[in-house]
């Protein structure tokens, strides 16, 4: 179809896009909108950004869309670095005795090449602290127009645009903005999808857990196994919670997080400065710890997910529509990848530059990774279950029966034998949480925005969840492959598509795409990149890209703004009208032109 909702006249609407919310998911819409110069107004009923730093796990992927939005080294300068989180720690207490280690977020020496050969980008623990105000302040100073102790009341939405009802929480007064689109991503208790009505599976509630930020000189219990997480082993530690306990780096290694959990079942406790203060030392195991008590919190893990995410001109993201324990560290990075797939749709759709049915391509592609992180998550809790049961603890367990525990797995004897097997096999389970590569990276979307080839169905030789496996298959992210440029410097293959442009990516027998993607850019009037890589600015010097692109080179791949392969082609037709022709079509249909 032809598109109609045009970029016309400023007075009819007060803004593009009203983001409600401004965290990882409403942040970097808010950022990605203004990048792509697309008026946007941010809203938060919060007086600053986030006061806890709740979300820290920063993976590759997520690295990635901040690498595109060319705040990637802003994100380096404050974030720890991959070396200092990996060094995963069982134990009864960080003073105490250690029940076993797990290498964490690929630095073991088995997956570190795995990792650092299939993406430019490095994991990093990134606090929400530090994150946000990457996310907004870049937002701000490229053009979103971002207000503080502003409260989102209500929606209305008709065919041209929505009308929310705000709150000014300084002056007191309500006011209304009328906006193309509303993106809501306002968190886990979300208004938004609250009044849109978008349909959840699953349950909320199912365990109570609280946080408790402090901050405490550990570096005689950590810095020589540095790590993100220690998870502790005392009694109480199967109660709620996120699986044990777990004292959490924030700032190696003075600043911390602990989550402890309680009995959804029973009334709230009360966690006052003096018992946070007493909790914090049990972990820890120094009853004389100087300890400063920042925040605490009560919070419950849940296990819900939309199965849809937008009606109409409203749309949410991030925690709006997948609630879940932060086991492997996916909330934000999830929440960033929903907003990276929704905004530059919103962008061409608000140009003129693609028909408004390309929106609907949103929930069909993230809905269903929401689900699997959800799952994911919540599985991942539960899985230190075989723990419990190889030490031989469960509910109501003291101290006696945990030192017993420990005391059998170090047995000298056929069965401590057996119960170390035990032991490493439960802990190893842990991969799936802490090494979860393919989890994080191996998105595969379908909808009309992807156009599937007649390739074979694709075999998964590895784990799924453990392994990423690059492909160039429509749907798959755009493989990383190391190219060499002019000056002879080493790039990406994702620093050359991406920055809200579809790309044609071709090689050097590829001309026809050339001259191909000029006539669509004429005809469509949508801008188009053309890379081909061979030439003087993207040379295939290590032969990587030959080893990973899965068609010839004249063959073609369409690369979407957000780095996903829409399509492909294996090898160049007969001739330049044919090219012409399979290139417009193909853009048509994604764009639902």
């Amino acid at each position: 179809m032809t598109p109609t909702d045009t970029h016309d006249t400023y007075d009819t609407y007060d803004t593009d896009v009203l983001v409600v919310g401004s965290g990882p998911a409403g942040g970097s819409a808010a950022l990605l909108l203004a990048t792509y110069g697309i008026r946007t107004l941010l809203v938060t009923k919060y007086g600053w950004l986030a006061n806890t730093p709740r979300a820290h796990i920063t993976n590759q992927r997520t690295m990635e869309v901040l690498r595109d939005l060319g705040v990637e080294s802003e994100a380096l300068a404050v974030g720890s670095p991959s070396h200092l989180m990996g060094d995963t720690v069982l134990c009864t207490a960080l003073s105490g005795q250690e029940i076993g280690r797990i290498r964490s977020w690929g630095t073991g020496p088995e997956s570190a090449s795995e990792y650092a050969s299939k993406s430019p980008s490095q994991m990093i623990d990134l606090p929400q602290t530090y994150l946000e105000p990457i996310l907004v302040s870049n937002a701000a100073a490229r053009g979103a127009k971002v207000r503080l102790d502003t409260e989102f009341l209500s929606f209305t939405q008709d065919e041209d645009g929505v009308t929310a009802l705000l709150r000014d929480r300084v002056r007191g007064d309500e006011f209304t903005v009328r906006a193309r689109y509303l993106i809501g991503a306002d968190g886990g208790r979300s208004a938004v999808a609250e009044q849109l009505g978008l349909p959840f599976d699953g349950r909320m509630a199912k365990a109570g857990s609280m946080n408790i930020v402090f901050k405490a000189d550990l570096a005689r219990y950590c810095a020589h196994r540095p790590s993100v997480l220690y998870w502790v082993l005392q009694p109480g530690a199967e109660t709620g919670g996120i699986g044990m306990g777990l004292v959490r780096m924030v700032r190696p290694w003075n600043e911390w997080l602990l989550v402890w959990g309680y009995d959804i079942e029973q009334p709230p406790p009360e966690v006052d400065e003096e018992t946070a203060r007493q909790i914090v030392r049990d972990l820890i195991g120094d009853p004389d710890l100087p300890v400063e008590i920042t925040s605490t919190s009560l919070w419950t893990v849940n296990h819900s997910y939309a199965t849809a995410y937008s009606s109409g001109r409203v749309f949410c993201a991030g925690d709006a529509v997948h609630r879940h324990p932060p086991s492997n560290g996916l909330g934000s990075n999830t929440s960033i990848q929903d907003s990276y797939n929704l905004a530059w749709k919103l962008a061409m759709v608000i140009r003129g530059e693609a028909g408004p049915e390309l929106l609907e391509t949103y929930s069909a592609e993230r809905a269903p990774v929401g689900r699997q992180i959800v799952e994911r998550a919540n599985l991942s809790r539960d899985q230190f279950g075989p723990i419990f049961d190889v030490l031989g603890v469960g509910a109501g367990s003291g101290e006696e029966a945990i030192a017993e525990g420990l005391a059998a797995i170090r047995a000298r004897t056929p069965e401590g034998a057996k119960k170390r097997r035990l032991l490493e096999e439960s802990i190893q389970l842990k991969n799936y949480e802490f090494n979860a590569h393919g989890v994080e990276m191996n998105q595969r979307y379908v909808s009309a925005a992807v156009l599937p080839d007649d390739a074979a169905d694709e075999v998964w030789e590895q784990d799924r969840e453990l392994m990423h496996r690059p492909t160039t298959r429509p749907g798959a992210k755009l493989p990383h492959a190391w190219l060499v440029d002019a000056q002879g410097e080493r790039v990406s293959t994702l620093d050359v598509v991406g920055t809200g442009v579809f790309t044609v990516l071709t090689g050097l027998s590829g001309g026809v795409w050339d001259a191909a993607a000029s006539a669509c850019r004429a005809t469509l009037g949508v801008p188009l990149r053309v890379v081909c890589v061979g030439d003087a600015n993207s040379r295939d010097a290590y032969g990587e890209w030959s080893r990973v692109s899965e068609v010839a080179e004249d063959g073609v791949l369409l690369v979407r703004p957000d780095g996903h392969v829409a399509w492909r082609r294996a090898t160049a037709p007969d001739t330049a009208a044919a090219a012409q022709d399979e290139l417009l079509g193909a853009l048509r249909r994604v764009l639902a032109r």
